[in-house]
């Protein structure tokens, strides 16, 4: 065994510096070689817009909202001026999505409804992002009696029936948008409490957690400053997720009657009154219906994206 670690030493070959050559490398350092440090939110970013589709829903997103503010300006109608003597008349240059059997102005109404749907969209969301994410953390932090207190509420909350919930208070407050966005937030805050819940007791035995019990953080710091930052990524996926939900909801309520009350209009007004016209006036019910595919399929996309930019293990 001697003898061939022997032949072997002396058989290898001793390399020099000298012998190597850097090729496409020349006269640059290795800290420019590495790519330029981001932050989290900047690689966030990073990844989402380098997803198509994402993108893609981002700036159809975009676009409609422009659309709701600024098109009653470039078209100069109003979407409350009634005229008998042009109604149900087809998309022209005086009236770019035609007039309705009453003889307003389509286009104008769609842009004044999309923003009562997004409206109540977004308050709804804030509702049960608020609700859901701060009693999420405390039962997940808190544990014990507490936990439970809140997880059988959840419990006695979803099982409630929410269409009966939207009658009920539509006959006790009256149908405006305020009772709306009270009917639909009551029970939506159950499944972000849940989720909330169940991402808390992930995180809260780490160390940066019981550094801060140690160090005599009451129980609001340490949620609001270091366990609802560190779940902030699936909640922000659960928002985009809930706003088309809820803008679809709204949508159907004011389909059946028990949504805002006129004049106020929606979507989902505008397409209630449409639908008993369809054989002969499609277009009144198209247009209204296009923005909230639209919508929702650009909510969707942007869910999708903020996913798989927030989801850690798939950074590169």
């Amino acid at each position: 065994m001697e003898n061939t670690n022997n032949i072997i030493q002396k058989d290898a070959i001793e390399f020099m510096p000298d012998d190597f050559e850097r090729i496409g490398t020349k006269g640059i350092s290795a800290e420019k070689l590495s790519k330029p440090s981001l932050t989290y939110w900047a690689d966030v970013w990073r990844r989402f817009r380098s997803n198509k589709m994402a993108l893609a829903g981002l700036i159809i997103l975009i676009l409609i909202v422009f659309t709701l503010y600024v098109g009653p300006l470039l078209s100069g109608q109003d979407y409350q001026y009634i005229n008998y003597e042009i109604a149900d008349q087809l998309p022209s240059a005086q009236h770019w999505f035609g007039t309705d059997e009453m003889g307003r102005d389509i286009f104008t109404r769609v842009c004044y409804g999309g923003r009562i749907s997004i409206l109540i969209g977004l308050c709804c969301t804030l509702v049960m992002f608020v609700i859901g994410s701060l009693l999420g953390a405390l039962a997940g932090f808190k544990g014990g009696f507490v936990d439970d207190i809140i997880m059988r509420i959840c419990e006695f909350i979803g099982n409630l029936p929410y269409l009966v919930i939207v009658i009920i208070l539509s006959l006790v407050l009256g149908r405006s948008m305020f009772s709306l966005v009270l009917a639909m937030s009551l029970t939506s805050w159950v499944g972000t409490t849940r989720m909330v819940r169940g991402q808390i007791l992930q995180i809260k035995e780490q160390d940066f957690v019981q550094a801060a019990t140690a160090l005599g953080a009451n129980t609001n710091r340490i949620i609001l400053k270091h366990l609802l930052p560190n779940t902030l990524g699936i909640i922000m996926v659960d928002i985009t997720m809930s706003v088309p939900g809820f803008i679809f909801s709204e949508s159907f309520l004011s389909y059946v009657g028990l949504g805002v009350r006129p004049p106020e209009t929606s979507w989902g007004a505008i397409a209630s009154s449409a639908q008993q016209n369809l054989m002969f006036y499609p277009h009144e019910l198209f247009f209204p219906c296009l923005m909230i595919v639209l919508t929702v399929m650009a909510f969707h996309f942007i869910g999708d994206g903020l996913s798989d930019a927030l989801d850690p293990k798939l950074r590169d």
